[in-house]
């Protein structure tokens, strides 16, 4: 049972009884590399309150300022004309500089994978998924839950590498049982390794990232310079809300915009809680945050690639509890797109459910935040399957049911065509009678194996044949298919010197008493 969807190829042409041909065997061609969102952009506001809503966020950067706790950063935002307030730690940044910070951000991104294949572009339009992320937890139905391990990153990341619907290697989950100073070396050694997507790396201080860049640049085979000429991998930074970058998160601005490599800016403003409680208020301040952390990026390098994002939704008021797929986080999703397009930028959102367990709840919750993001036309869509708990943990079933939807929302990416083979007047029209049937028809038996969808999970069996088999419900299935995925460990091909001097690096620096995180 597979879910891996990288295209295949028509089988040859088979001799049945008798020595009579029978018609070749054929899977279905598909592509869930490369993906552009097929829907039309919704809006919730209009343009004129969007416009309003950019010229606040202006204004709360000019007069009210961002708290920058990094020193460097406070020097560049001056260097570039902020007024700065050093006892305060307070910048206060003008327009001009925002705006000469926007003309010079990239409008499309061409990210490099460990294979060319698997290289996405980012740029309003593109649409790529990334598995649920940065959770201290891992579950699955027979081991329960528990604090994320060395074998819990592997196992994710097996699983993300195998499903083609996820073009991007998320944070994952924390390895827990792995010292924070050498942690970044099993992650990145990992990625390298078990998968050839576009890894991520955590943002936290010069030394990990340094080191985080050496390998993937050495592993990969590029010089200095191509590997700042494109990116190679990507990290996530996330503003203090409200109005605040704090060291590590500045910082990975800097490192990364120097080194060519992507920021995605996520401040994560939840409503009534770090952020106003209206849907306009809470994402005209990630606007806010989003814009000075990005102002920051093309001080640092003008040209650098940046991503635009936020992660807005509300709180249960009755509990303070995040609560993610309702409508106010829906509507953020729309209005935050709406900005997006506004500024022209790529731009990343997030579904996500606060759901204990992976059940309705948990499949309602992220099903609703996923038709935000794609109804807002976001262009990284995180935490798109997997997350329970408001980000507490990963759940593997939920990693596989959820990338069933995703699965679905890719072929509704390629489209559908309606010529004249797709109409089938000949073949399917005039081939059947009245009150006949269409199983036999021309058209059907050149199609029946390739036409449609093929679930994985999803079981459409009668009643009485799911009772046969076991009455598995959706979860246990789901964990059928992520324990044959790990089984069979399918893994990219290395250059074996190269994974040698891979595992020398990090003995070394191991044995030279790692990075420690800074903040």
């Amino acid at each position: 049972m597979s879910m891996e969807n990288s295209g295949s190829t028509r089988g040859r042409r088979r001799r049945g009884r008798g020595g009579a041909d029978v018609a070749p065997e054929v899977k279905r061609e598909v592509n869930y590399r490369q993906l552009r969102n097929p829907f039309p952009p919704m809006n919730v506001f209009s343009e004129d309150e969007i416009a309003n809503m950019h010229e606040t966020a202006l204004r709360m950067l000019e007069e009210l300022g961002m708290k920058v706790l990094h020193a460097e950063a406070r020097k560049i935002y001056a260097a570039g004309g902020a007024r700065v307030d050093e006892d305060s730690e307070m910048v206060f940044i003008g327009r001009d500089m925002i705006e000469a910070a926007l003309a010079s951000a990239p409008r499309s991104i061409q990210c490099r994978a460990g294979a060319r294949e698997r290289d996405i572009t980012l740029e309003l339009g593109s649409l790529v998924f990334q598995a649920g992320a940065g959770a201290p937890n891992a579950t699955d139905l027979e081991r329960g839950r528990r604090p994320g391990s060395e074998r819990d990153y592997i196992e994710y990341l097996q699983l993300t590498h195998h499903l083609d619907v996820f073009q991007m290697i998320s944070p994952q989950v924390e390895p827990q049982d792995v010292p924070v100073h050498l942690r970044h070396y099993f992650t990145t050694q990992a990625q390298m390794t078990y998968t050839d997507k576009f890894p991520f790396i955590f943002s936290r201080g010069t030394p990990q990232v340094m080191d985080s860049f050496e390998m993937i640049r050495d592993f990969r085979g590029l010089s200095d310079d191509v590997f700042m000429a494109n990116p190679h991998c990507y990290t996530i930074i996330n503003t203090n809300s409200p109005r605040t970058l704090d060291i590590p998160m500045a910082q990975g601005l800097i490192d990364f915009a120097r080194n060519g490599q992507v920021s995605i800016i996520t401040p994560f403003t939840l409503m009534g809680a770090m952020a106003p409680i209206t849907v306009a208020g809470s994402i005209t301040l990630s606007h806010a945050e989003a814009l000075a952390a990005l102002t920051l990026t093309q001080l640092a390098r003008p040209g650098a690639p940046v991503c635009y994002g936020t992660f807005t939704s509300n709180v249960d008021m009755k509990s303070g509890a995040p609560a993610f797929g309702t409508p106010a986080h829906f509507q953020a999703s729309l209005a935050a797109g709406q900005l997006a397009r506004f500024l022209g930028l790529p731009w990343r959102s997030a579904a996500g459910s606060a759901a204990n367990i992976n059940d309705v709840q948990a499949a309602n919750e992220n099903q609703m935040g996923l038709w935000g993001c794609l109804m807002a036309g976001a262009t990284v869509v995180i935490h798109s399957a997997g997350w329970l708990e408001g980000g507490l943990s990963v759940s593997y079933e939920k990693l596989v049911t959820d990338a069933e939807v995703l699965n679905m929302i890719a072929e509704l990416c390629a489209g559908a065509q309606a010529g004249e083979d797709e109409i089938g007047y000949e073949t399917a029209m005039k081939a059947v009678e009245p009150q006949g049937h269409f199983f036999a028809a021309p058209q059907t038996m050149a199609r029946y194996n390739t036409e449609f969808y093929e679930p994985v999970v999803h079981d459409y069996a009668n009643f009485g044949t799911w009772t046969e088999r076991g009455s598995l419900d959706a979860n246990q299935r789901a964990t059928q298919v992520w324990k044959e995925i790990v089984a069979a460990d399918a893994r990219p091909e290395i250059d074996q010197n190269r994974l040698e001097a891979l595992k020398s690096f990090v003995a070394k620096r191991t044995a030279e008493g790692g990075a420690p995180p800074e903040s």
